[in-house]
């Protein structure tokens, strides 16, 4: 059996991630009290006839702080029982979970208490940070829309059920902020900037002009090379480590140019090797 918990901060996208889940085919159960796991996935063990063979559980606050305390225990007894166990945890900036909570009027689920939003947000953010340690993905939707983050849950869910491991390399601009949910940063600023090349500001590193003014430049081949270099080595060092999920974010300043050509170029190499267990993203074009 498959078990994919989802958790993470009240308007980050835990309800988008079920929902992502049951359209991939699992049976998805949300806001199951932390402490019942173990009995519910005994029994869709016992009727794995009935399509409950993969399955996923929405996991949040609501379980309490003397529950959540004992997170590290069932996860051991769940992966006792042979499940096949993946932790999946989602998160975004306290700005823009306000902005979110806003827009939709809704209230936070602890806020229920009496406690002030933001007071709410920080004290979920506590709670749930043993969730949070024991990630096997830990996601920030702060610039993700639903669309985007519904199919990168798909896809990674998938590749790592199939592949073991799922690879996700993506270009970012550091003037935006870095992601910080990356395994690895590599900062490619050094390079030369296609944006100062005349017609080349408003294109991108998919586009054949900014290709062809890259692939000319010799520092681009050596740090293509230095980085493909890296994670060929240390790829499969992760993968012996039972490792699920591996993120590389490959920064310039923009997130249009430089970035954007060696994330392609990367994510064509490793997909050469490793099959449909490597995605892109592109998260200043998204």
């Amino acid at each position: 059996m498959k078990l994919v918990i989802v958790s993470g901060l009240s308007g980050s996208g835990k309800t988008v991630a079920l929902h992502a889940l049951e359209d991939a085919g699992y049976y998805c159960i949300d806001n199951l009290h932390l402490e019942l796991l173990p009995a519910v996935v005994g029994q869709l063990r016992q009727a794995p006839q009935a399509g409950y063979s993969e399955a996923a559980v929405g996991i949040d606050a609501r379980s309490g702080i003397e529950s959540l305390d004992q997170f590290g225990r069932i996860v051991n007894e769940i992966r006792a029982m042979g499940v096949e166990l993946q932790i999946i945890f989602l998160y975004a900036e306290l700005e823009t979970l306000l902005r979110r909570f806003s827009e939709t009027r809704r209230r936070h689920p602890l806020a229920r208490r009496g406690i002030p939003l933001m007071e709410a947000i920080n004290l979920e953010r506590d709670l749930l940070g043993v969730i949070a340690d024991h990630a096997d993905l830990a996601i920030d939707t702060t610039r993700t829309n639903v669309h985007q983050l519904s199919q990168s849950i798909r896809e990674r869910v998938r590749q790592a059920s199939l592949r073991g491991l799922s690879l996700l390399i993506q270009s970012f601009g550091f003037k935006y902020g870095s992601p910080v949910d990356s395994d690895f940063v590599f900062d490619v600023r050094c390079l030369p900037n296609p944006h100062w090349q005349p017609g080349l500001a408003a294109l991108t590193g998919k586009d054949p002009a900014v290709i062809r003014f890259l692939e000319n430049e010799s520092m681009v081949e050596a740090m293509f090379n230095s980085l493909r270099d890296f994670l060929t080595t240390w790829i499969p060092r992760f993968e012996s480590d039972n490792r699920s999920y591996l993120t590389v974010s490959i920064g310039c300043t923009g997130g249009r140019h430089r970035s954007v050509y060696l994330t392609e170029r990367l994510s064509r190499h490793f997909r050469e090797l490793r099959g449909d267990g490597v995605s892109t993203r592109h998260r200043e074009l998204s």
